[in-house]
């Protein structure tokens, strides 16, 4: 893990919940980043996923970040790879179409996975909890997971600190929403750099 990729990347911004966001320290200012990840992320074509943590109780996730996901998982296990998150992020691989006999060789053996994007970028709340067992069996599931610090939160910063150090413990690297931005752009040469840097302007 050095930079990151955007070609190699998905996104996953963990219950940014209405009902649970006016309780996390620096509220606005972490979604208002999650909000920018998940709007470069798109003009970037890097898939955008969410998850809630028992929805019916803590409501949907707030409208900007839910209207930015290509799909969100409700969950009530605290990791949402508990509740199939690693099958989003690397779907099975699909059997070859038609009569295996009339396929050439090469052919017959399912095709690997479509989304051979490794890296997980992954942001939310709460840092000690959802987003630390989340990322955590990400990291056993041999993704690479980069957990954006700002756009991170807990009801309290110690809870918040303790999940970062035991996530960069574990293996995961630790960055800025700025940080992902320019290393998903790589270049000022980019095609989106300009709607990019509006972004955190």
């Amino acid at each position: 893990m050095m930079l990151l990729q955007a070609e190699d990347s998905q996104l996953v911004l963990v219950d940014y919940q209405a009902r649970l966001m006016p309780a996390m320290s620096e509220g606005p200012l972490v979604l208002a980043n999650a909000v920018r990840l998940a709007q470069a992320a798109k003009l970037l074509q890097v898939p955008v996923f969410g998850t809630e943590q028992n929805p019916s109780k803590l409501g949907e996730n707030a409208a900007p970040i839910k209207a930015l996901c290509q799909r969100t998982l409700a969950k009530m296990h605290f990791s949402a790879v508990d509740e199939g998150l690693t099958e989003w992020l690397r779907p099975a691989p699909k059997p070859p179409a038609g009569n295996a006999r009339s396929l050439p060789k090469h052919l017959q053996k399912a095709s690997p996975a479509t989304a051979s994007r490794s890296s997980i970028v992954i942001g939310g709340c709460e840092a000690h909890v959802c987003l630390l067992q989340t990322a955590l069996q990400l990291i056993e599931d041999e993704f690479d997971v980069w957990v954006v610090t700002d756009a991170c939160s807990s009801r309290t910063e110690r809870n918040r600190d303790a999940a970062f150090d035991r996530l960069a413990g574990a293996g995961a690297e630790l960055v800025t929403t700025e940080m992902v931005l320019f290393e998903w752009l790589r270049t000022a040469e980019n095609a989106q750099f300009k709607p990019v840097q509006a972004l955190i302007k």
